[in-house]
């Protein structure tokens, strides 16, 4: 075996053998969120939830996050509000079963005062990530246990 499929191995051994987040890092997998354009037949601000590796997205979902009237409301501060979720990066956990569907903790890696942060299906949504989907919210679920996926970014 050549010298340089020996250093791959080496790499690709030593990256599976990480904890699951870690590995998620190495292999540069991450979920980023943005408002879209447009709104939903509901009224509701369009927003894409993406999986992305070096650049290039690998799968994307409709979703929404805060409440209609609340779209311009205090992001970081304010809880209960109905804000959309607030910008900054974010741990995110392992899903869990959930009403039927998927819960996906969100952990902030920033001070705020806004707690009980997720991914789950629902329409309308408040402060969260809501995918109206469950489809949608099963494979973000299957995303995340695959890769291992472990980061959020909030763009806008």
């Amino acid at each position: 075996m050549p010298w340089r499929s020996l250093v791959v191995l080496s790499i690709l051994l030593s990256v599976s053998s990480l904890p699951p987040g870690l590995a998620a890092e190495a292999s540069g997998y991450t979920l980023v969120f943005q408002r879209s354009k447009g709104a939903l037949p509901s009224g509701h601000r369009r927003w894409l939830l993406q999986v992305r590796r070096a650049g290039q997205t690998l799968a994307s979902w409709t979703a929404v996050s805060g409440t209609r009237q609340a779209q311009t409301s205090d992001r970081r501060w304010s809880p209960g509000n109905g804000a959309p979720l607030p910008v900054g990066n974010y741990n995110v956990g392992l899903p869990e079963r959930w009403a039927g569907s998927w819960w996906i903790d969100l952990n902030p890696r920033f001070s705020t005062t806004r707690s009980a942060l997720g991914i789950h299906t629902c329409l309308p949504g408040s402060g969260c990530i809501c995918l109206p989907s469950r489809t949608d919210t099963e494979a973000v679920a299957r995303w995340i246990n695959k890769t291992g996926l472990s980061r959020l970014q909030v763009l806008n």
